[in-house]
């Protein structure tokens, strides 16, 4: 049901446009040097555009794909660019071809359906929170769900290894609301 929620909703011009924007937002609020972010599946929002004009707008900054190097084990993010040489990878999801492995301090996770506690549904791999779980380093990255508002759910049911996000952003709303900037 979602899925087809989701695969409908990606159809509007209008809803893309605000989510595009929405990741430009808060990629300029949170200033991430590296930000990680995903190959759009059917349905799924395409970041590639909104990701291509943040790195086009500052130097030094850097952008990843997860990239399944083994089945049941954490992602591992590889950079991407624009003109970035692709491959196939597991589930037949293009991954760069390069070998540069990099942390991403800002990850864009996809979403079918979410909840306003941060708990997104996925595929049902397991894969976004394996790789949370076993993040390099002391910090985790600010985690930020791209969805769409029609796949809000009241509740998702979470066991205990799944880790909700800290944002989720849709073409109509950001989860938790966010606040302004204070003024300088």
């Amino acid at each position: 049901m979602l899925l087809k929620t989701r695969l409908d909703a990606a159809l509007e011009p209008s809803a893309q446009e605000a989510l595009s924007r929405r990741m430009l937002d808060t990629l300029k609020r949170h200033e991430p040097a590296c930000v990680g972010f995903y190959w759009p599946l059917p349905g799924e929002f395409d970041a590639r555009a909104a990701i291509a004009i943040w790195l086009a707008l500052g130097a030094h900054r850097q952008a990843s794909l997860p990239v399944v190097t083994n089945r049941g084990e954490a992602l591992q993010f590889r950079a991407w660019a624009p003109d970035t040489p692709m491959k196939v990878g597991h589930h037949r999801i293009p991954e760069p071809a390069t070998e540069v492995v990099v942390t991403p301090d800002l990850l864009f996770v996809p979403c079918v359906g979410f909840d306003i506690e941060g708990y997104r549904l996925g595929y049902g791999g397991g894969y976004y929170d394996r790789t949370l779980a076993a993040w390099p380093g002391a910090t985790r990255p600010v985690t930020v769900g791209i969805a769409c508002e029609a796949c809000r759910t009241d509740a998702l049911q979470h066991e205990a290894h799944d880790i909700p996000l800290d944002l989720i952003i849709t073409e109509a709303a950001c989860y938790p609301q966010q606040q302004p900037n204070p003024a300088p």
